[in-house]
Formats: structure tokens, sequence, C-alpha cells
């Protein structure tokens, strides 16, 4: 596993070289299931005597040795792989003991009660993953990189999240955390010594290496905001005028009748989600209410959603009948809200016999939701949009990820501003603020109920 040192620096002290611990863990590493192996792991100071209670010895570092696990009077309760892991190179940083049996609930629960009567209790959801931090085994971003490489959903989310594990987030992390410290250490070194009668923010190239960690931090932002987008999926909203097949569309790309068909002009009232796959990109479909001027009260509120569903979109199929041609599509975009990504799909080519495509027009396609014309295009067309947020340099990240480097560079405009005034006091707090900002991504700036929160949604065995 990979360890990155973080940036020195007096208020950023690094996550603890030992273990806040004494006692030993252990759980089921592998999914419930029946067939296959299964996996108990320990870690802790009394993993080896576990081992020897259960094996009747430990054996040596990283070698497989086949036999029984027993229990407290000698029977034999599985016959399996035994391997042992010394501290501190071990995905924990302690003693690590893996017990390999059959796979299945029951022998797995038999094995695991053993295990704790020897001397481990049950693992908390995340623990070893934590104590991999506690122990300097792996910052707090590639600790998350466990979670969400576990939980991906596609290829792409795969790929980025192992990125992260092996340390490339972080790494990006600590570039800008170095450039930030750099300027810190010139910026307060020379408001320790007054006596210098020198303009010290007008003299020298602070504001050019403020602009440099910036554009550093800024692009470290973006790569995460699209890195972001493939590890919670595409939000595509489907806005349009009522009758205009929105709901057709949603269940023609989903597969199903996910939502309510009615040739009765506003049957949608609220917004409708259906969570699909579309050539392994993980898509979230929003059916929205048909935007009309509503006379009813809960009409209303139903647009008054919609609009918000697709304000908050990364992409807007902007959905029209056909029969209404260029004017109500041209209509339809000018009402929606500025900002998302926005595709024209001209909906109902079954009434107008209007071919399936995009008629060499970028930003519109031609469909039919009834017959299925035009649909794959579509896909294609949605699954494109979706890859643009991947790419090589792309981090799979978290939000709390985006607002910390958010905040990172909103403080390092402010720094950029009070240099220009010559303000050095208020150009080292908005660096003090953006380097702080910086260290919660990696935990070299973090706390308890942090920890807890992150590390508590992670599965058993991690």
């Amino acid at each position: 596993m990979v360890h990155h040192q973080q940036a020195a620096g007096e208020e950023l002290s690094a996550a603890p070289s030992a273990s806040r611990s004494a006692d030993t863990i252990a759980a089921i590493a592998t999914p419930p299931g029946i067939g296959g192996i299964g996996i108990v792991r320990v870690s802790g100071p009394a993993a080896c005597a576990v081992c020897r209670a259960l094996t009747g010895s430990c054996p040596p570092p990283r070698q497989a040795r086949f036999g029984p696990f027993r229990n407290g009077d000698g029977t034999a309760v599985d016959h399996g792989i035994t391997l042992f892991f010394p501290r501190p190179a071990s995905y924990t940083g302690e003693d690590v003991v893996e017990f390999q049996g059959h796979g299945g609930d029951t022998v797995m629960e038999i094995l695991l009660d053993e295990v704790c009567r020897a001397g481990a209790r049950p693992a908390r959801p995340g623990e070893f993953s934590e104590r991999a931090f506690l122990n300097g085994r792996m910052d707090l971003a590639q600790a998350e990189a466990v979670a969400d490489l576990i939980e991906s959903a596609s290829r792409e989310a795969a790929r980025l999240a192992m990125r992260s594990l092996e340390g490339a987030f972080s790494t990006r992390v600590g570039e800008c955390a170095e450039a930030l410290m750099s300027i810190r250490l010139y910026v307060e070194a020379a408001i320790d010594f007054p006596e210098e009668e020198i303009d010290f923010l007008a003299e020298s190239d602070v504001a050019e290496r403020i602009e440099h960690a910036r554009a550093l931090v800024a692009r470290t932002l973006d790569e995460s905001r699209r890195g972001a987008l493939v590890r919670r999926g595409l939000d595509v909203v489907l806005a349009g005028a009522p009758n205009a097949g929105k709901s057709s569309l949603l269940n023609a790309l989903a597969g199903r009748q996910r939502a309510i068909v009615s040739a009765t002009p506003g049957t949608t009232r609220d917004t409708v989600d259906e969570r699909v796959r579309i050539g392994g990109v993980t898509v979230n479909l929003v059916d929205t209410a048909g935007l009309r001027e509503a006379a009813e009260e809960i009409e209303r509120e139903g647009i008054r959603r919609a609009r918000e569903a697709a304000a908050a979109a990364d992409l807007v199929l902007a959905v029209c009948d056909d029969a209404g041609g260029d004017e109500a599509a041209a209509e339809l975009t000018a009402s929606l809200p500025p900002g998302p990504a926005t595709l024209v799909v001209h909906n109902k080519i079954d009434l107008t016999d209007a071919a399936p495509g995009d008629h060499g027009r970028p930003g519109h396609l031609w469909v039919s939701a009834l017959s299925g014309a035009g649909i794959d295009v579509l896909e294609q067309a949605i699954m494109g949009h979706a890859r643009r947020g991947g790419g090589e340099n792309a981090f799979l990240a978290r939000r709390r990820h985006v607002d910390a480097l958010e905040r990172a560079l909103a403080s390092l405009d402010e720094a950029a501003v009070e240099a220009r005034h010559g303000n050095g006091e208020l150009v080292a707090e908005s660096l003090r603020l953006a380097h702080e900002a910086l260290g919660e991504i990696t935990g070299a700036v973090t706390s308890d109920d942090l920890l807890g929160a992150i590390f508590g949604s992670f599965c058993i065995g991690k």
C-alpha cells in the first residue's frame, strides 16, 4: 500500500504513527454466500495467539499453510489455509492473520466465533482500514478509495478508484500542499521580521506563486469534479412540455414501465427517478412534470421541482414533440435553466415519418420512444457525455474532497486579493485556511467525528 508523506506545517500534524487500539479485532472478510473461499481476518497484538489457539502454531510470514481450524476442545470446525503478515508490513500495520476456509454463512460464523473466543473481538465497520490509516499505511483519501473500489458501479469507476488507492490523488493533493507551504514559509517569515523595511509582497514573486498554486488547485478541483460524476453516476433530467413523451422515453431507456404513461396532460406531478446502466455507465434518470403555466397548486409545485431538477442536472434531455418543429424546440430550450448541458430530443417520429438520428445537427436527436427508433443513438450520446467526465487524469473524488478543494481555491482567491492590497497578515491567514482545507483530504487535518463518519460507511471486513 502506498503511503505519502504529508507537507510539513506547524498546524498540519500527520496521522498518528501508532494505532489507538491495543485490542485485537476480527471479521469475516468475504461476502456471505454458499461455496467459494471464506476468509476471517484478524488484526492486532493477539493475532498470533489466536492463530496458535486455532491451528497449534503461527506459520512463517507470508507462507501459506494448510490444516484444520480447531475449537477449544480440539474438534476441527473447518480445514483451510492460514497466512501470517507480521507488523508493520501488513494491511493494517499490525500483526494480521487470515484464515481461509470453505465459504458459507454457517461455517464462517462458527470460525469467527472461535477466533473471538481465542482473544479477538468483532471489528466495527471499516476498522481494518481505519487502523491502516492510523498506523500510517495509507492516508485518508487512499482509505476511502478502498470502499470506492468495492462499491464501483462501472469499470471506469473501478479504474479511478484504483488510481486513488495507489496514491495518484494523494500525490496531487500533496503537490498542492507543498506549493502552499512554500509560499506560507516566505510570507510568515517576512511578517516575523518587520524591521526589514521592504514591501515583500510588492518586491517579490508572491503574487505569481499564489497564482501558480491556485492554478494547480483549480486543475485538481476540475479533475475531481469529473471523477465525482463517474462515482455517483450521470444525473440526466427529462424536461419538456406535457405529452411530449418524457415518461415513455424514460421507460424506453430503463427497459421497463417505470413511469406512468397517459395521454392526459399533467399526469406526472413529481419527479420519478430510475437508476440504470447504459453501456457500462451508471445513469440516474429523472422524469419531471410537464413545463407549462398551471393553475392547480399541486401541478405548480411539480413544475417548480422539474425546474429545480433541471438546474442541478449533468445533462438535460429537452424532450419535444417532433410535430411542433424547430419553433417548439427553441421555445422549450429557452425556458430551461441555464448552465447544464442540453440535448434536444425530438420525440414521436413514428408520427412524423422523420428519420432517427441527429440529421447533421449537433445537440439534436430524433427518436421514437414508442417504436424504439433512435434510442440506441440517444444511449450513445448519453454514454459519450458521461465518459467526458472521466479521462485518464480524473480522480474518483467524494463530495467532501470537492468541498475541501473548493474552500482551498476560495481562500487562494482571497490571498491573491489581499496580496494586491499589501495586507501580509491577511495573505498569511488565507494561505493557512487553504492549506488546512487540503490537509482534510488526506487526513493531515482531521477529527474523530470525521473519521467515524468515513469509516462507519465501510463494510465490516475492511
